[in-house]
């Protein structure tokens, strides 16, 4: 399926056109905010599909009997729409509007996270039911599961990966800090949709960094975006720090929108956290070339304000967090770590 000239909508609010490959802004203010700084819906779209490379992915699109099965297609089949955002295309000639493309049902859920043969097949008794799975992104299996009319978010994990995103989701909020929430499920983990399916659009920092994730440029960028969202990103990098998450990138963080009016109004919570403390293994202890605490430390250095900050963090707390996580993982050594890092950070 190629992409045809149409409307870029919000909720059903024409933000732009796009036609013989040329963008019309009709609403800014409602504008995706990827299109604000690259005008391409071609572009736009593929950042909204489902990461091909996923096995998962290419059951679901054969169970689906997908033709076509790049990108631009696999998104079109859903005319562009997610959970986490209002955004979605229109043909011009069309009389659709947002109720009629917004998600209702999760038969391709057990599909998406397991790739099991009995999922596959009874996916493809709902062959012609539009799936969130299609612009669920993200290179983990995982499934958008629609419960009590709530979408909540079902990562495969193995057990240190489960310990991992619990453990530092449970300690962020216990220093009060904007946290996705995190529960343990059966070989996965689950978080709770922190758009409450749009009520506030979710726009990943890759629409306004692009692959820029340096620190001091993100923070300049936030200063003019919104300055309210940078103790948060403090926040978050502080904890990736200390919780050895390198892999913080412009698509696991980014702003929340008021859908009526495109205003920008704060951090989105923060997430994503299976590639960091013990999922990969027991890292060392660190030292004093230790990249990510360097890094963080040059900030505060720069940045003296910011290290108001960063919260006290005590040996017992961190102990007390590992011990309500009913999972066997060596949880005197994890906490060890953490507090080692954490007596290495500047605070001012």
């Amino acid at each position: 399926m190629n992409l045809a000239d149409c409307y870029i909508m919000s909720k059903d609010e024409i933000t732009a056109k796009w036609e013989n490959g040329e963008l019309t802004i009709i609403n800014d203010a409602l504008l995706p905010l990827f299109l604000k700084r690259v005008h391409s819906v071609d572009l736009w779209l593929e950042t909204r599909a489902i990461d091909s490379h996923r096995a998962n992915s290419r059951l679901l699109k054969k169970a689906l009997r997908l033709r076509e099965r790049d990108d631009i297609s696999t998104v079109l089949n859903v005319n562009a729409a997610t959970i986490t955002d209002t955004y979605w295309i229109k043909p011009l000639d069309s009389d659709l509007t947002y109720d009629d493309v917004r998600f209702s049902d999760d038969y391709f859920s057990e599909l998406a996270l397991k790739g099991t043969y009995d999922s596959f097949n009874n996916a493809a008794n709902h062959k012609n039911s539009r799936t969130p799975e299609l612009t669920n992104v993200g290179s983990f299996e995982k499934c958008w599961k629609l419960i009590d009319g709530k979408w909540q978010m079902y990562k495969q994990a193995n057990k240190e990966e489960q310990f991992s995103e619990v453990f530092i989701f449970k300690l962020g909020k216990m220093l009060g800090m904007n946290m996705a929430e995190y529960t343990l499920g059966e070989d996965c983990v689950i978080s709770k949709d922190f758009t409450d399916a749009g009520t506030v659009i979710f726009e990943p920092a890759f629409t306004f960094m692009g692959d820029n994730e340096d620190y001091e440029d993100v923070i300049r960028t936030l200063e003019t975006l919104c300055p309210d969202a940078i103790k948060d990103y403090i926040q978050m990098i502080f904890l990736d720090t200390i919780c050895l998450n390198p892999d913080r990138h412009t698509a696991n963080f980014g702003l929340l929108r008021e859908p009526d009016t495109g205003k920008i109004i704060g951090a989105a919570p923060c997430f994503d956290h299976n590639m960091a403390l013990v999922s990969r293994g027991y890292p060392k202890m660190p030292s004093d070339n230790d990249l990510l605490i360097n890094l963080f430390n040059e900030v505060i250095a720069e940045h003296q304000e910011f290290s108001e900050f960063i919260p006290e963090i005590s040996k017992e707390t961190l102990d007390e967090i590992a011990a309500s996580i009913d999972l066997d993982v060596d949880k005197e050594y994890v906490t060890k770590l953490i507090f080692e890092r954490y007596r290495m950070i500047i605070r001012q």
